[in-house]
């Protein structure tokens, strides 16, 4: 069923994704409250708060691992809300994870060739994508190497590697800075805004406020399950809710923060 209206944003923005008074409850605590929100064709939406302020959980809702107890999700004009997790990726949202889970055992190469599989019915042609989507993340050169085997740092773009495989139109990722070196960081970013040129859209939820900050074009910020302020990056560092919740007065006026 799609949306009606769901086109255009008031600075016709077109709308890849909608989220509709999504709620989602685990026991007594309300992880997503009542949380409506946009995403827009071709931005970087950065999606932040304490721990515990519902970010993973709105990710899974939108991917399919979790089912809402109520709300509505729209992506493209098409209502995605409760389809299993390999529909939503194969219409075109793909994701990454907190903890990266790649087959420990499956070489780098195989593993991007899992996601690749998706679109294509040749194992040979899915190994030709995934070696060219390890190039785009700078993994060419250990497509051998034992996935397990990896640092942190490169099975952080190995996830991603795989979720750019499944030629995504969005993809989701899920602290995909921590963990790591700055260089590292400013390498992932580059990549990210590269991926972007390209023609994907990207939530990125994040704790390093100097990637998050820096990189997007619009940030969102969850408190307790619920939003509690959106806008550029330069607003909600000097938002005083952000700042109270979240933040800190270190980051008031400081657009791109620190580690």
């Amino acid at each position: 069923m799609a949306e009606p209206g769901f086109q255009t944003n008031c600075n016709k923005q077109m709308t890849i994704l909608q989220v509709k008074n999504l709620c989602k409850t685990f026991g007594g605590l309300r992880a997503v409250d009542q949380v409506t929100m946009e995403v827009y064709q071709g931005e970087i939406l950065g999606l932040i708060g304490p721990n515990g302020a519902g970010k993973t959980t709105l990710f899974n809702l939108i991917t399919g691992f979790l089912t809402p107890d109520s709300g509505r999700i729209f992506f493209n004009g098409k209502e995605i809300t409760n389809l299993k997790p390999h529909i939503i990726c194969r219409l075109g949202i793909a994701r990454t994870f907190q903890v990266p889970r790649p087959l420990a055992s499956l070489s780098v190469l195989e593993n991007i060739a899992i996601g690749a599989l998706l679109h294509n019915l040749s194992y040979k042609r899915a190994c030709e994508e995934a070696t060219q989507v390890a190039r785009r993340v700078g993994l060419e050169n250990k497509l051998r190497v034992r996935a397990g085997d990896l640092t942190i740092g490169d099975k952080k773009r190995l996830g991603f590697a795989q979720a750019l495989a499944t030629k995504p139109k969005l993809v989701l990722l899920d602290e995909i800075a921590s963990g790591i070196t700055p260089t590292e960081v400013d390498q992932l970013l580059a990549i990210i805004r590269s991926v972007v040129d390209e023609g994907v859209t990207v939530v990125m939820v994040e704790h390093v406020m100097r990637a998050v900050m820096n990189i997007s074009t619009r940030v969102v910020v969850l408190d307790h399950g619920k939003l509690i302020a959106e806008g550029a990056p330069a607003e909600i560092v000097n938002n005083q809710a952000v700042i109270e919740a979240y933040l800190g007065e270190k980051y008031a006026g400081q657009e791109g923060g620190t580690n």
